[in-house]
């Protein structure tokens, strides 16, 4: 008698989560060209819920990070910024970090919470445990990116509250 096969996900819930995996992976290669010319940059605008969003629009950003000067975006977005070529891009509003789990390992600087995807060379670096989850993608160029989370952090811990504790 055999062993009773291991439960699979259907076709369907494969294929799901292998587009929003693929999904995820592109995003911060797209984000990374589209910063490469001059003019706007494309940078996908999140939907959060109404009040995410007034949060998001309460943010103060400054005009330069890591000595790279505020660019436009496109569309253009009070949840977007980008500085420099290629692109330092900001998201703010987006969802909840698909790979975050409670063990996951975070980057604590400056009292913000980095979650970093992928996880052995993180380009793309979500806030966690606010209120509204932001998402920074650090070009390579722009080593060590925690230079770019420190400068983005003050704007973030001065707008965004924290969740109660224990939440990320």
């Amino acid at each position: 008698m055999r062993p009773p096969a291991p439960r699979v996900p259907s076709s369907a819930a494969r294929r799901t989560a292998r587009a929003r995996s693929a999904a995820l992976a592109l995003l911060p290669a797209a984000l990374l060209l589209a910063g490469c010319g001059a003019g706007a940059v494309q940078v996908p605008v999140p939907t959060p819920d109404a009040a995410t969003a007034r949060l998001c629009a309460g943010l103060r950003l400054p005009e330069k990070v890591h000595g790279q000067q505020r660019r436009d975006t496109s569309p253009e977005s009070p949840l977007t910024a980008a500085w420099g070529s290629p692109a330092i891009a900001l998201r703010c509003g987006v969802p909840r970090p698909a790979e975050l789990r409670p063990e996951s390992r975070l980057m604590t600087i400056n009292g913000v919470d980095w979650f970093g995807v992928p996880a052995d060379r993180p380009v793309t670096f979500t806030a966690v445990a606010r209120q509204a989850y932001v998402e920074v993608t650090v070009p390579a160029k722009y080593a060590p990116p925690g230079d770019v989370l420190i400068e983005l952090g003050s704007a973030i811990t001065a707008t965004i509250p924290e969740k109660p504790e224990g939440q990320i």
